[in-house]
């Protein structure tokens, strides 16, 4: 089958300079942080705003269907405008939604501009996939595992700062100062980004939407790194959504502020597995993504003593955290590779399963926790981990995946 792209030249391929990429990495933290800001203000919000409790998971929801709806309206349009200015733009708008959720007087307001910052929000992909296709292959991963480690941290960093930041100053000025970090990540962006070497694509923007399927259907690494995606998000979500109830209950009763300190923990597991895309450009991804599953499986050991020490939960976060973010380095930079005219496509698809095993994780956990408790958690999460490992065996011996990225990619080597 033929996909609709745009035409890429070879002469504009070059070495993306480190401090590009680490402001890239931190432009795409700050974008994702948004999304999870409001999780631990939604009783102060509730009370300024005198929403009914029922409706205050509102707040979280129309932000992720916000951003559920940019992956799919907005990422693939990486592949028909000039990436360089699409996300200087949405990251522009990024700091008008965030105005207007600080300057908002009523639920109904608050929750639409909440709904814009997570549609916005998902120039996160669109950098990851700048990232990928600027980069010569054999810096693709390198490049990859920044920028993803960037999300990664500012998804640990924002409940933590965010529920400090309303205790002092109060839930807007949390929004006021992202705001503001917004617009000057825009400026930052302007002058830094390079220019998208491509030239304008010639498909519709409907013809783009409607090749969506097309891809996940007729390309067997994209449903084979979408299936990872699900069932290694899957098990994170299980873990994260479930730990703060015994950390709030009997004997810690940590407050929460402290668990959102507590899952700062996680960032060393995402710096560890920036390494992976260094390993994957070295055609190593079988086994990075063998090792890593391994590790996702063991990290339940020391997860489920929680009742023992903290000390141990800590160790399981890091395992956790450096398994999953290593085989997430390892799918992006391969699909990315793989079809380099259309990452923001491939990419959108991607993490449709990557948002579909987060729901499932979390749903599922929070049953399971009321019907049986933290171990029954820590034995969800182990048999969903090791369903990816044997899923990972049952494939290990087809062609090398990275073959086929290099295969395909617009910069020779």
């Amino acid at each position: 089958m033929t996909f609709e792209q745009s035409d890429t030249s070879q002469d504009t391929c070059f070495p993306l300079a480190d401090k590009t990429t680490t402001i890239m990495a931190i432009a795409a933290g700050l974008a994702v942080a948004n999304v999870y800001t409001v999780q631990p203000l939604l009783n102060v919000i509730g009370e300024s705003l005198a929403m009914r409790p029922a409706n205050l998971g509102l707040a979280v929801t129309l932000t992720q269907l916000g951003y559920a709806a940019g992956l799919i309206l907005l990422v693939p349009l990486g592949d028909l405008l000039n990436r360089r200015s699409l996300i200087v733009g949405q990251t522009g708008l990024s700091f008008l939604a965030l105005a207007i959720v600080a300057l908002s007087d009523s639920p109904g307001l608050f929750l639409f501009a909440l709904a814009a910052v997570g549609a916005l929000a998902v120039t996160v992909q669109t950098l990851v996939a700048f990232a990928g296709t600027l980069a010569l292959p054999e810096r693709r991963g390198a490049a990859v595992g920044k920028v993803t480690g960037g999300i990664v941290i500012g998804i640990l960093v924002a409940r933590a700062v965010s529920g400090s930041v309303s205790e002092l100053l109060g839930w807007r000025a949390v929004y006021a100062i992202s705001a503001l970090v917004s617009l000057v990540t825009t400026l930052a962006l302007s002058r830094a980004l390079p220019g998208d070497p491509r030239q304008p694509g010639t498909a519709s923007y409907g013809s783009i939407l409607r090749s969506l399927p097309r891809f996940f259907l007729d390309d067997r690494l994209l449903r084979r790194r979408a299936v990872y995606a699900f069932i290694i998000f899957a098990a994170f979500s299980t873990f994260w959504t479930a730990v703060v109830f015994p950390l709030t209950d009997a004997p810690f009763r940590l407050s929460n502020t402290q668990v959102g300190l507590f899952g700062l923990v996680g960032i060393a597991g995402t710096l560890g597995a920036r390494g992976a895309g260094k390993l994957v450009d070295k055609g190593s991804e079988q086994r990075v993504t063998g090792t890593a599953l391994a590790l996702l499986c063991l990290s339940w050991a020391p997860i489920a003593l929680l009742s023992f020490s903290l000390w141990w939960l800590a160790v399981g976060i890091v395992l956790l955290d450096l398994a999953v973010q290593a085989v997430h380095v390892t799918n992006q930079t391969l699909i990315v590779g793989r079809h380099p005219d259309a990452a923001g496509r491939v990419i959108a698809v991607y993490m449709v399963f990557y948002s579909l095993g987060s729901a499932a994780g979390a749903a599922a956990s929070t049953y399971v926790y009321s019907v049986s408790g933290w171990h029954g958690v820590c034995l969800a999460g182990a048999t969903i981990s090791i369903a990816g490992l044997l899923f990972w065996a049952s494939t290990a011996r087809t062609p090398t995946d990275n073959l086929l990225a290099l295969a395909v990619s617009p910069c020779p080597d």
